[in-house]
This record gives C-alpha cells, sequence and structure tokens, in this order.
C-alpha cells in the first residue's frame, strides 16, 4: 500500500506545478503573480521543514538568555518586554548573539539564496 504525500511533497507538486505547467503560459500581471505563488509555497515548505529545529534551538536560547523556561511565545513576549523597558540592551550578554541567530534562521526560511545571507554562513564556519 502506498502512503500518502508528505506535506513537503505536495508543497514542492505545487510549486514544480506553478513554474514548469502554469508560468510558461503567462504574461505580465499573471506571470508575476504566479512568480509569487511559487516564492510563498516555497517559503512554506521550508517553514515546514525547519520549524522543529529553529523553535527547539530558539526556546534553548531564550530560557538561557532569560534565566527561566517556559514556552516559545511567552519567552518572546518576556523578552520584548524586557527589550522595551531597556532591562536588556544590546550589550546585555547573549542578546546579540541570539538575535542575529533568529535573524539568520528566518533568512533561511525567506531568502536562503540571499548573497549576504551566503557569506554569513561562510564567515561562521571560518570561526
Amino acid at each position: 500500500m502506498q502512503g500518502q504525500p508528505t506535506r513537503i511533497e505536495l508543497l514542492d507538486a505545487v510549486a514544480n506545478f506553478i513554474r514548469s505547467d502554469a508560468l510558461p503560459n503567462l504574461e505580465g500581471r499573471p506571470a508575476f503573480l504566479a512568480r509569487v505563488a511559487a516564492n510563498a509555497v516555497d517559503i512554506v515548505r521550508r517553514e515546514l521543514e525547519q520549524v522543529h529545529e529553529n523553535e527547539a534551538a530558539l526556546q534553548a536560547q531564550l530560557a538561557a538568555l532569560l534565566g527561566r523556561d517556559g514556552d516559545l511565545d511567552s519567552l518572546n513576549a518576556e523578552l520584548c518586554d524586557r527589550i522595551a523597558s531597556g532591562d536588556l540592551t544590546l550589550e546585555t550578554p547573549g542578546l546579540a548573539d541570539y538575535l542575529w541567530d533568529l535573524t539568520l534562521r528566518e533568512i533561511a526560511v525567506d531568502q536562503p539564496k540571499y548573497a549576504s545571507y551566503q557569506r554569513a554562513l561562510e564567515q561562521a564556519k571560518q570561526a
């Protein structure tokens, strides 16, 4: 018995259909919107692939930074409150590293081919 396609496989199929079958038959605004749709599907696919690893890593980093356990949403809310109040600043040990890691993880989902992101990965490998 053959199993169901995974969510990742379904999203790949949709993006491939848009790029290979629909897009070549479109012009102007519909072609632009088809490219936007294919890119959006790719973003959702990457998010699904990376969400568990990203959330676990960010939660652990926030727990260490804030000195308490909690779910990612409550830790993030506390981080925002403490930054807004001035309790945490870029001079706070670990905050800049956390924000940089968060940024890189978001770019890995949104724009993994972005040249500056690729340079940052190379620099991290060399460090």
